[in-house]
């Protein structure tokens, strides 16, 4: 189909944008875009398409922006249960070590999902999974870590590869059996971080490569949780470092609380991304700035838990770093399925313009999960994963929060309509039936 007559078409060419060339949208204004075989064939002017394609079915995108779809780089979407007890005892005072005695925190989460069976985790993450594609996002990185024995995780990551199957979101998965400390191996970190390594990276490993419908695609990325009070510098190397060598691809949560040097380790391990990086320091930065790995910023997590300090973006684009955006959606600190409102907290928080953010969401989000070379920007042979918004001007996003600006979302070529103010894709199998009636 050829979608035309977009007041502008932003197309983000040329791959991540790095440092002050952050924000470079390349708009065609009156913009048009050809489908074909569920990628892009062309984009242009609507002027030039519509002479050069005049037989093609159309889709008005009149007094709408056309841009690519969302790609959030960093989610741990799949759980089971809620915790909002324990954010109620969050805002009215109570320190952490007060939740975790009261049977809260994140072991509450790891109760709950190590007893659900692997359907229950699935039916409770697909309404999740369909408000984040209601409000544009097309591709998501989804973590296991909260299951942290071998067998949960397991079943976590079966469950992103069916979820991800099923589509029509695509899921990227990764493994994070290193999200924190189980309560069996409390007070021995080196036991469990020992048991990762020789048990639970050879196994998944093994798993992987023996499967028909796993074989053939690449292996999930493996994070580690460097933090205190989670995994030291030294244990995040050793999971890291073998991981690695069982040639998985690597990321690594870091400078959430404390700089313990995991920004460090992830450059010098070639991490895709390094993630949160509040506490950063500016040699830290610098490190990051002269390599391929991503800086990706999660401003819902501070908000979620109502401190002041976010990532220091502008220091990582001064520097010349690559920056991303995602909204670490979970169920104990940033319980967010929309990264339009990524979008306007960055502005905000991170003193992005909108322009910048819409970078940081869509190619270089790509490149966080390495793939910007068939996602994230609106280029022929790409995939054609793009959004319509119900607006006329890009600004919008970042300007207006707390609504839904996306009025269709397309999909590998699929035409997926979203109401806006409402939330009508419920399940997945919903948005797959919207797609055959248009």
């Amino acid at each position: 189909m050829l979608i035309h007559s977009a007041s502008q078409l932003l197309t983000l060419p040329g791959g991540p944008q790095r440092g002050t060339d952050l924000g470079r949208l390349a708009i065609i204004e009156d913009g048009a875009l050809l489908v074909r075989d569920e990628k892009i064939a062309a984009v242009g002017t609507t002027r030039e398409l519509r002479r050069a394609h005049a037989d093609e079915p159309t889709l008005d995108a009149s007094g709408c922006v056309v841009m690519p779809g969302f790609v959030d780089p960093h989610t741990h979407i799949v759980w089971a249960g809620e915790r909002a007890a324990e954010f109620e005892m969050k805002m009215a005072g109570a320190k952490y070590l007060d939740i975790l005695a009261a049977g809260g925190g994140i072991n509450s989460t790891v109760r709950k999902t190590r007893e659900a069976s692997i359907e229950t985790l699935m039916d409770e993450t697909r309404p999740r999974l369909a408000r984040m594609f209601a409000h544009g996002t097309t591709t998501v990185e989804a973590k296991t870590g909260y299951g942290l024995n071998t067998e949960t995780e397991f079943k976590m990551l079966q469950a992103i590869l069916a979820l991800d199957a099923a589509g029509p979101l695509e899921l990227a998965p990764t493994f994070l059996g290193a999200h924190a400390i189980p309560p069996e191996y409390k007070g021995n970190p080196q036991a469990y971080t020992d048991l990762l390594c020789a048990e639970m990276l050879p196994f998944i490993r093994q798993w992987w490569s023996s499967q028909p419908s796993t074989a053939n695609r690449p292996l999930p990325f493996v994070d580690v949780f460097c933090e205190t009070g989670a995994f030291d510098l030294a244990q995040s190397r050793q999971i890291l470092t073998k991981a690695k060598e069982l040639g998985f691809p690597l990321k690594l949560h870091a400078d959430e609380f404390d700089n313990l040097g995991g920004a460090l380790l992830g450059v010098e391990l070639e991490a895709g991304s390094v993630d949160h990086l509040v506490k950063t320091s500016d040699g830290d930065i610098q490190a990051l700035a002269s390599s391929d790995t991503v800086a990706v910023s999660l401003p819902c997590t501070p908000f979620g838990l109502a401190e002041s300090e976010y990532t220091p973006a502008q220091k990582i684009i001064a520097a010349g770093g690559l920056l991303a955006l995602a909204s670490d959606c979970n169920p104990g600190t940033a319980w967010c399925e929309s990264m339009q409102f990524v979008i306007a907290l960055a502005c905000r928080s991170l003193k992005l313009t909108p322009a910048q953010a819409i970078a940081a969401a869509t190619i270089n989000a790509a490149h966080a999960i390495r793939r910007a070379d068939r996602i994230g920007s609106l280029e022929p042979g790409k995939q054609a994963d793009l959004l319509i918004l119900s607006v006329p001007d890009y600004r919008h996003l970042g300007y207006r929060f707390g609504t839904n600006l996306v009025k269709q979302v397309i999909k590998r070529g699929r035409v997926y309509s979203v109401e806006t103010g409402t939330h009508p894709v419920e399940h997945l199998a919903e948005a797959e039936r919207l797609a055959e009636a248009e």
